[in-house]
């Protein structure tokens, strides 16, 4: 059900022998919502008539309002009963009074970040109760959140399009039905859809309630295509922080994606008026690993597994999920595609419906991206091979990197970003090397170094033999840290990490190298191969 748009009168026929139709109110991504009054119970509903295309199957839309209408939550739409109207099914809902987080927005009204974050939990517990019925909403956007009056009640609604797990992401006709700049990049590229790909929407949805618009709205459907799948992305420091979360949820790869437990930690100190980044990280998986000098661990990418984490603080060296699928920033254009920013998926526009209704975008995939071999043009995404004749050691291969620098890594080892780091990870997960470029800030590498051993037992559990050293880097200021903790997980045990950032230019480079300890002698060799190649795009 979308939000009020006014008194259009469209009739007071009694429909399923109660309950009679009233004054039109919105229109929902699958049909229309009206006012309506339940007259055996005396009491005011909603009901959804449901606008089935000539070709869909109404057998199989009354069987996903049934399982939807299972959901009992008070933050999900209470659907009362299933009706038939006009030879299609009709669905009755609870009535609430307000309009949509749309609406406010676009009264130019944003919420706060600790509103926006309360917003943020009573959604991930209205997700969760659908998805422990394996229902998939696959419509997460403001328009689609009810505010109730007086209560403030958020109120998610419009399951029109939500599927089962393992439904394919296109309907029967070829057509992909969702709003683009709300749906996660797997959707997009026709590929499996899970409980992950709600809670990427919702990390849209959030930026939206804190700036007032979507981080992915462009000026045409193709943008914000390309945008979903391919551009780096940036929440706005309005949303102060928030921002980690909302990092954690629009990360590309589903299985490195935020899980809803820590999104819900998270989101619960945002709230609170506290740091979501103090205080212990729940169990989970090793969804990312170690800290460099100027923070710590971010947050689990998914619920599954366990194992106690450090807890998260500001600004840390940290990879990405290992084991992860091709992420799209390293996929190559299908063939024929004029740049890589293709997105492999021609489309035309099927459907725009009034105001908060859906876009519908007909996708004919024209066949899976594999992983790029060769260099991509200038502002693509990802790292490029350079030239066969630079040489490298055995077992390594050189990358050109679009942050502007070159560097040796092991072989096979895959590139994964958080925006401002970017991580190079073994093919098996278990070691990587990492590089961050900024600004030197005050007290310079040895200041970075010493600060972040001084919170070293803070950020890295079991934190021990630690050696801070000022240092050279070919010529230049430098400082070097080691150290060993205790590890993600007892199974995965302890880590050793090894770093070294120095000055150059009015720019900090840093280059760090982890693994377990068992394995540290491959560690430094990681390290000393990554350190030794590395080269700025000016040098």
């Amino acid at each position: 059900m979308s939000s009020h748009n006014g008194p259009e009168q469209t009739g007071h026929g009694l429909i399923g022998g109660r309950y009679r139709l009233g004054e039109r109110l919105g229109q929902g991504g699958m049909g229309v919502v009206r006012r309506a009054t339940d007259e055996l119970l005396g009491r005011p509903v909603a009901v959804k008539t449901l606008a089935l295309d000539d070709g869909a199957d109404p057998a199989g839309a009354l069987r996903e309002a049934r399982v939807v209408a299972r959901i009992r939550h008070p933050h999900v739409i209470v659907v009362h009963d299933v009706v038939e109207h006009e030879g299609r099914p009709a669905l009755v809902m609870e009535l609430v009074d307000g309009g949509s987080l749309a609406d406010r927005l676009a009264a130019g009204r944003v919420l706060s970040p600790r509103e926006t974050a309360r917003l943020g939990l009573d959604l991930l517990d209205a997700l969760g109760a659908a998805h422990a019925l394996d229902v998939l909403h696959r419509d997460v956007k403001p328009a689609n959140v009810l505010l109730e009056k007086g209560s403030g009640r958020a109120v998610l609604t419009d399951f029109g399009i939500a599927s089962l797990p393992g439904a394919t992401t296109l309907s029967g006709t070829g057509v992909f039905v969702g709003t683009p700049e709300y749906t996660a990049p797997e959707r997009m590229q026709g590929g499996d859809a899970g409980p992950a790909s709600d809670l990427w929407s919702l990390g849209a949805l959030l930026c939206a309630a804190a700036t007032g618009t979507s981080p992915f709205r462009r000026d045409s459907i193709g943008a914000v295509l390309h945008a979903v799948v391919y551009e780096e992305i940036r929440p706005s420091e309005r949303m102060g922080p928030l921002v980690p979360v909302v990092r954690g949820l629009l990360e590309r790869d589903p299985d490195r994606r935020l899980g809803a437990a820590e999104a819900r930690r998270m989101l619960a100190a945002c709230a609170a008026g506290e740091d979501p980044a103090d205080g212990p990280v729940p169990a989970g998986p090793p969804a990312v690993r170690d800290t460099g000098p100027t923070g710590t661990p971010r947050r689990p990418l998914s619920p599954e597994a366990a194992g106690p984490r450090p807890p998260a603080t500001p600004d840390a060296h940290l990879p990405a999920t290992p084991r992860q699928p091709t992420p799209p920033e390293d996929r190559a254009p299908a063939a024929g595609a004029g740049r890589r920013g293709a997105l492999a998926l021609p489309f035309v526009v099927a459907a725009v419906a009034a105001s908060v209704a859906a876009v519908t975008v007909a996708v004919l995939l024209a066949g899976r991206d594999e992983p790029s071999t060769g260099a991509g043009p200038a502002g693509s995404a990802g790292p490029r091979p350079t030239s066969a004749s630079d040489p490298v050691p055995a077992g390594y291969k050189a990358v050109e990197d679009e942050r502007g620098f070159t560097l040796a890594v092991p072989a096979g080892a895959r590139r994964s970003t958080d925006g401002e780091r970017v991580f190079y990870t073994t093919a098996d997960g278990a070691a990587w090397v990492g590089v961050r470029i900024r600004a030197i800030p005050a007290g310079g590498a040895i200041g970075v170094m010493r600060d972040a051993d001084a919170s070293g037992p803070r950020t890295n559990p079991g934190y021990r033999d630690a050696t801070v050293e000022e240092t050279r880097h070919k010529g230049l200021p430098a400082a070097r840290w080691e150290f060993t903790w205790n590890g993600f997980t007892s199974a995965e045990g302890p880590r050793r990490t090894v770093d070294v950032c120095w000055e150059q230019a009015g720019t900090l480079y840093d280059v760090w190298a982890s693994a377990p300890v068992d394995r540290a002698a491959e560690a430094r060799r990681h390290f000393d191969t990554a350190l030794g190649s590395f080269r700025t795009s000016g040098r």
